[in-house]
This record gives structure tokens, sequence and C-alpha cells, in this order.
């Protein structure tokens, strides 16, 4: 059943179940989702609700209509992305995908947030980089991602990312040869605002949240980054360290 006065649409509700359910693969003996009405009855809503959520998917890529059959799934595995002491988006992704891209959105330098100051060490109202990217495989976006750099080292990665299209290479470009994870928070949350654009999903949908802190192998804090992964499209998971 779903939950009425918890504030979130119920067909939002039903829609986060579904991914749920088509994700550990409760229909794949057949492929298809059941009728309409059996999924009225399963949530205890109208078929007015359901069709709603069934739309959502559909929007999402996850499901397809199709006259006189009913609704086939489309779902595609999710991607494996592995959080480690190297945690890298291409190299994470290895052969999961032919085709991986990462945009910039924007980059600007402004006085870093109170929490993003203490995550780097830095004095309040220091000034940092912050950089938004999308992060696609296969033309399917992934996650989006704002990242924090102080910006009396790091003042031209926005650049220097644009060209390179890597975190990595662009630190390497800027003199910091390899850096590790220093911790990460992960948290689960639903979609909203420009995140719904970015990753192309519908209002409501859980995305998973992996909040940062890189270093320098000297230790020194030298990123902050807050990515919002698709939830039906990214699975991750911890790797102990090496």
């Amino acid at each position: 059943m779903v939950e009425r006065q918890s504030g979130v649409a119920l067909w939002r509700q039903i829609a986060d179940r579904m991914r749920l359910a088509i994700n550990n693969g409760d229909f794949d003996e057949t492929g298809m989702m059941p009728p309409e009405m059996t999924l009225a009855a399963r949530f205890g809503v109208n078929r007015h609700t359901v069709r709603s959520a069934m739309a959502a998917l559909a929007e999402e890529g996850i499901v397809r209509p199709i006259q006189g059959i009913g609704t086939r799934i489309e779902r595609r595995d999710r991607l494996r992305f592995p959080i480690s002491k190297r945690t890298r988006f291409s190299q994470g992704l290895g052969n999961q995908a032919r085709d991986i891209e990462n945009t910039m959105l924007e980059a600007a330098t402004e006085v870093a947030p109170s929490i993003v100051a203490e995550a780097l060490g830095l004095p309040i109202g220091t000034l940092c980089v912050r950089m938004e990217t999308v992060n696609s495989a296969d033309k399917r976006p992934i996650s989006c991602a704002t990242h924090y750099f102080p910006a009396d080292r790091f003042g031209k990665i926005g650049g220097v990312f644009e060209q390179t299209r890597s975190v990595t290479a662009a630190f390497q470009a800027l003199g910091v040869s390899d850096y590790v994870r220093r911790s990460t928070e992960i948290s689960a949350i639903h979609a909203e605002g420009e995140v719904i654009r970015h990753l192309k999903l519908s209002p409501g949908a859980i995305i998973l949240v992996a909040t940062a802190i890189n270093t320098d192998l000297a230790g020194t804090p030298i990123q902050f980054s807050r990515t919002r992964f698709a939830a039906d499209r990214v699975k991750l998971t911890v790797e102990p360290e090496a």
C-alpha cells in the first residue's frame, strides 16, 4: 500500500515501488507489467493513478506500452559504480558502457558555502570554484554533480575540464598527479528541481546522493563534491580499501 499522508503524490510513490520491483527482477519471468487493474488493487488506488505512474516510467524509458498487448519492460541492467579509495567515473564504469561522456554545465568562482569551507579546511569566506557537471553512459544520463575546488589552487580548473572532460586529467594538468577519497556519505532522496531535467527523470524519482571529499597525497583536501545518481540506472558499491 501507499502512504496517503506522506506529502508525496500517490502516482509518484507507485512509480518508485514499480521501479524497485523492476530492478529486483520481479517481472522478469514474463517481461511484462501486470495489468492496470491488478496494480490498482495491489496499491489500493484507482486505475487513473496507476496510469499516471506507468506514464512516468514510460517517459523514463523503463517500460513501453504496446497496443493490444500490454506494457513491456524495457529495463536496462543497472550499472555498477564502485566507491573506493580512488573513485573515478570513467574507470569505475569500465567496460559496462561503450560511450562515456562528462559534460560541464557551469563553472563559477564564488564564496564557499560554510559546509564546503569546513570540509575543505578553509576559512569562512574563502573563494572556491563551483563546477556543475553531468555524466552519461551510452547517451543515457547517469549522474549530475556539484564540485567545489579551492580557487587559489584550482582557479583555472573549469577551463581545463572543458578541454579534458575529466576531473582527474584536470587535476594532473594543474599539478596534482594523484588523489584519494577521504570520505563518502551516501543517502537516498526524491529528485526535484534541476536534477529531474539533467537526469531526465519524472518528479519524485529516487536518486542516490554521494557526498565526498578528495585529498591530494599529502592529505590536503582539494575537492568537495555532491553527486546525484539515478537510482534505477546505477548501483553504488562500497569497496574495501586496498
